[in-house]
């Protein structure tokens, strides 16, 4: 009986180890993330009913939130608990903020936001890191969030990135003590060469931030811009916590709902744990039909994870 317990036992053991990578495999390639969504999809919509507009996005399928600035000022005009409580009764969870590195100024011969009915935006007064870090970081911490996200700073000269290097590090810091995680979201201009420079801002923000500083990949932005997602993942392992998730239009100009563009995203999703991806937030810059772009993005990604 020994003996035949043993030879038992003993094959069993075997058997398992050769499954076990095919297993861990399967394991990792079906593996599940929660959906997320960036409200600046909505921000033509969202002030005029926040828990409504919410309730519509949670019923389509998303579970986490990351915030952007808001035409009621604060958080959808509301304080962080406030906001938080009011996202978590709905049933998702507020993960990210995103917040400007400083003061915001229109780009040159851009057009004025207008609201539906051709009028000039007004925005209440917007608080940056230059000018409001310990605020900003302490409303974060307020809200229980885990991650403050610089949504843009200036990168147009040296002097301006050397600058933005140092504000974002002393926030990394500030954000630290409050066990929040600073992470940085790129456009495309952080990819252009600057001055004659070899490197561009990015590589200045990669080599130059600390290292407890993640980046949130603006997957459409970076590759319109001729980056390829996965090999800036290989070149800086781990360093990738948040992704924007949009699609670039065929015409390679701007966003479109994930899978109506060019961009591969299973093989992107293949190199998450490579990038070191905690959450990921669907983005649609001004869409026509928010609705229906985030449906259509939910629905393709479902297919993509699960492939």
């Amino acid at each position: 009986m020994r003996r035949r317990q043993f030879l038992k036992t003993s094959g069993t053991a075997v058997i398992s180890s050769l499954l076990v990578p095919n297993e861990l495999l399967t394991a990792f390639s079906n593996k599940k993330y929660p959906v997320g969504l960036q409200l600046y999809t909505f921000f033509n919509q969202i002030d005029d009913d926040v828990p409504g507009t919410l309730k519509k996005i949670a019923g389509i399928g998303y579970k986490e939130i990351e915030s952007a600035f808001s035409k009621k000022g604060g958080y959808y005009g509301m304080k962080p608990k406030e906001f938080s409580k009011l996202v978590s009764d709905i049933g998702m969870s507020w993960k990210s903020h995103h917040v400007t590195g400083a003061p915001f100024k229109m780009p040159p011969n851009a057009k004025p936001i207008t609201d539906a009915n051709g009028n000039p935006v007004k925005f209440p007064p917007m608080g940056n890191l230059k000018d409001n870090m310990q605020e900003l970081v302490d409303e974060a911490a307020e809200g229980g969030i885990l991650y403050l996200v610089c949504a843009s700073t200036p990168t147009k000269t040296v002097d301006e990135i050397q600058s933005s290097i140092e504000v974002l590090n002393q926030t990394g810091e500030a954000c630290k003590k409050s066990s929040i995680t600073l992470a940085y979201h790129n456009h495309t201009g952080e990819f252009d060469k600057i001055e004659g420079q070899t490197q561009t801002a990015y590589d200045m923000f990669l080599s130059q931030l600390s290292a407890d500083i993640k980046m949130e990949l603006d997957l459409c932005w970076a590759t319109k811009a001729g980056i390829d997602p996965v090999e800036l993942f290989k070149k800086n392992p781990g360093r990738f916590h948040l992704w924007h998730v949009k699609d670039l239009n065929k015409e390679k100009q701007g966003p479109a709902p994930v899978g109506e563009g060019i961009i591969d995203f299973k093989r992107i999703f293949d190199n998450a744990d490579v990038a070191g991806m905690k959450h990921f937030f669907v983005e649609h810059d001004m869409p026509a039909d928010p609705y229906a772009s985030i449906t259509t993005s939910y629905n393709n990604l479902q297919k993509i994870m699960s492939s």
